[in-house]
């Protein structure tokens, strides 16, 4: 009855905001400037299958923004796309300002640990990007983002089980233009960008990109008014394009990011406990559960001005010939290193109990070469090998003073980790699309994967508790695993503006070794993840082309889910735990109402549940009733955008949006405290554009109605019981000036 009663509410307020959007439509119609008879939606390109295809053609579920679109959603950084697309949860990861925790269709990858590879790829300008620290980038200079929903194995570099973030930046193309802005918000938000591109002779063009951004965070200590979970960014990027001849062009990019963070702090929502030897029946409890709603103060146990620092480099080129008129050659190279210095207070508090210190230094070079065919007789195909070599070194400490005493006397502990993964991969894949009638066309590809890995770990234990807690243990491990993964689609051209499809493909994710084993029998490694998911959908347009619907159901077979699980103060395994069962839809509409007003709006249904769930090292316990993480019931998003023309030239455009996230669990291990529930989130914005198109100021606000809502969590209930909570962004608003030329 909780649950019918929480939809029926869901529907409720659905319904007011639809109404709200739709008493809107008179005013838009009587203000069009116009042609109403010549309306039409845009036609929206992707490049989803590597070259560039209208979106209502394409047998793919996927989602495209473009600049415009982000700009109005008010979209800083990747995480700005939450609630934006149906059965995706996209957040900043846990305890880091720099990672993006991102699932697709109950598919992802929430720990930042190098040894566990993403769920979900996100991919800049072709090239993948290996970890999700670094992923939550800004998106100043970007020209579109496309999501894909679904394992994309047969045509990205590297496997990609749950789907794929496409990044496409902004690129010269040798007309002069620039862009520059000048915002501030509260929180102390101040944030200067510009953006510049022109061309250096007849065949080249370059453009370049500046962000600095700031603010003061809205976490507080209210002893001492230290501010927390702030953002201090500086990014660049260079693009060069040089069309070399007629079939031959260079496409070169490097870009940096500079970020200087204090700490991420969440709120400990659990008992916090210590152990005493001299009396281990009898936990010592150091704090209580929190009452009440969060109220965004917070302490830490650090108090030395650790902060968090990230430095992520890259560089690629792009090669396009043009072998004739059928073959097109590409190749990406690119290189990136990834710096990141991290503290992170896992459990929160005052107490030095799940405090450490992260140090990585990634690198990664790839090497994917495409051979493009189109006989322009209904047959196109793609053909690509991939390399990627990665190194992740890493340097770790975790620090616990707190946690262990002895006659009621603190036991000083200090635990270290120096270890470093090397990841090579291989691929080859291929796919071909076929028009087989004028109506029924074809689509197959196939990939096959490869993984090398080789990890080595060095563990140092020092503690005052005696010589049964110091201790080093050393260990190395390698091991390989490949997959094939096909994918084969059929689509039915119903009418000349609707089609239908049907697919069936498979996901790989490989598998690893234990980034936290501390004894011998903890050394282990475990297994790939595969999916495979079956997927019917369709695209149309209706009212002239003034309306948009594009739907998926799917279902899908998840086995070998990667879970960490917590045994004691010592032992976190990782293992194969589960299979899981999902299924679900989605739906997209998008209604052009007049040429100044249009509404929009999509809803996505998930169905995810265990098969099955055992730990090998418990037989008797059966889990299969647990619920998945981070895989909501319904998402939802409302909203609508509307222009004004004004006497002498001047456009006011506004727009406001609404999104529904159900609850959902923070945690594989189901804890009560670490869980969220239902929520919406408002939005709004207006721009006014001066009759000088040069000018326009705008001012925006996120979360208008001051919601307070958990993201993410951390949770080790084997050390102190920690379970800890991070909690999304409260009312944040913000007015900007913006200059073209």
């Amino acid at each position: 009855m909780m649950y019918k009663n929480k939809i029926t509410a869901a529907i409720h307020q659905t319904l007011m905001v639809s109404a709200f959007s739709m008493a809107m439509v008179p005013v838009a119609w009587s203000q069009a400037a116009d042609d109403e008879e010549s309306v039409a939606l845009d036609d929206v390109k992707v490049t989803a299958r590597r070259v560039e295809e209208s979106i209502q053609d394409i047998p793919v579920a996927v989602t495209s923004f473009s600049r415009e679109e982000l700009e109005d959603a008010q979209a800083e950084n990747l995480d700005s796309l939450k609630g934006a697309v149906p059965n995706m949860n996209l957040v900043q990861g846990r305890g880091s300002a720099t990672s993006a925790n991102i699932y697709i269709r109950g598919i992802g990858q929430p720990d930042a640990l190098q040894t566990f590879d993403p769920g979900v790829g996100v991919y800049v300008d072709g090239v993948y990007l290996s970890r999700i620290q670094g992923a939550l980038m800004s998106l100043h200079d970007v020209e579109r983002i496309e999501v894909l929903r679904g394992p994309q194995g047969t045509l990205y570099g590297k496997n990609t089980i749950g789907g794929a973030v496409n990044v496409v930046t902004r690129r010269p193309d040798g007309e002069s233009a620039g862009e520059l802005q000048l915002l501030g918000g509260n929180y102390g938000k101040l944030s200067t960008s510009m953006y510049y591109k022109g061309a250096l002779s007849d065949r080249t063009s370059a453009s370049i990109s500046a962000l600095y951004r700031l603010d003061n965070g809205f976490v507080e200590d209210q002893f001492n008014g230290q501010h927390y979970n702030d953002r201090d960014n500086t990014s660049l990027r260079f693009l060069l394009n040089s069309q070399v001849n007629d079939r031959l062009s260079l496409d070169f990019s490097i870009d940096y990011t500079d970020q200087e963070n204090a700490l991420s702090l969440g709120r400990s929502e659990s008992a916090l406990i210590a152990l005493d030897f001299a009396d281990l029946t009898t936990p010592v409890i150091l704090s209580l559960p929190p009452s009440g709603e969060y109220d965004f103060r917070g302490r830490t146990s650090f108090n030395n001005d650790e902060n968090q620092e990230l430095r992520h480099t890259g560089a690629s080129i792009t090669v396009n010939y043009d072998i004739n008129d059928r073959w097109n050659f590409k190749s990406i190279t690119a290189k990136r290193d990834l710096q990141s210095d991290s503290f992170i207070d896992i459990d929160a508090t005052e107490f030095e109990l799940g405090d450490v210190f992260v140090g990585v230094d990634q690198d990664q070079f790839s090497q994917e070469f495409q051979f493009l065919f189109d006989n322009a007789n209904g047959f196109n195909a793609v053909l690509g090998a991939y390399y990627l070599q990665e190194n992740v070194p890493s340097h770790q400490e975790a620090y616990a003073n707190d946690f262990l005493l002895f006659g009621g006397v603190p036991l000083d502990f200090l635990r270290t980790i120096d270890d470093d993964l090397e990841t090579t991969s291989y691929a080859l894949f291929a796919q071909g699309n076929w028009t087989l009638t004028d109506r029924w066309g074809l689509t197959a590809g196939i990939r096959y994967s490869k993984d090398d890995k080789d990890y080595a770990r060095t563990t140092s234990t020092f503690s005052t508790a005696g010589p049964f807690l110091d201790g080093t243990f050393a260990f190395q491990d390698s091991d390989s695993w490949d997959s094939v993964t096909p994918m084969l689609s059929v689509d039915y051209q119903v009418s000349d503006n609707s089609m239908m499809y049907a697919s069936v493909s498979k996901g790989f994710k490989s598998g690893g070794f234990n980034g936290r084993a501390n004894g011998a029998a903890d050394v282990s490694s475990f297994k790939p993840e595969t999916v495979w998911t079956y997927e019917v959908g369709g695209k149309s347009q209706f009212l002239d082309n003034r309306l948009r619907v594009n739907y998926a159901m799917f279902t899908s077979n998840y086995e070998d889910f990667q879970a960490r699980v917590a045994e004691d103060i010592s032992s976190f395994p990782v293992i194969n735990a589960a299979e899981l069962d999902i299924s679900g839809a989605e739906l997209e509409v998008t209604w052009l109402l007049s040429a100044s007003t249009s509404v929009y709006s999509s809803v996505g249904y998930l169905n995810s549940d265990y098969k099955k769930f055992f730990d090998f090292r418990q037989p008797d316990l059966d889990r299969s009733d647990d619920t998945p993480p981070f895989s909501p019931d319904w998402t939802f998003r409302i909203g609508m955008n509307h222009a004004m023309y004004l006497n002498g030239g001047a456009v006011l455009r506004f727009g406001v949006n609404g999104n529904y996230t159900d609850d959902m669990y923070l945690s594989v291990d189901n804890q009560a405290a670490l869980t969220q529930d239902d929520y919406w989130l408002f939005n709004a914005y207006a721009t006014y554009d001066f009759a000088n198109p040069a000018w326009s100021v705008s001012v925006g606000g996120k979360n208008l109605g001051d919601e307070v809502y958990k993201v993410d969590a951390q949770e080790f209930s084997s050390v102190g019981n920690i379970q800890t909570a991070y909690y999304g962004d409260p009312r944040t608003w913000y007015a900007a000036l913006n200059y073209r030329f």
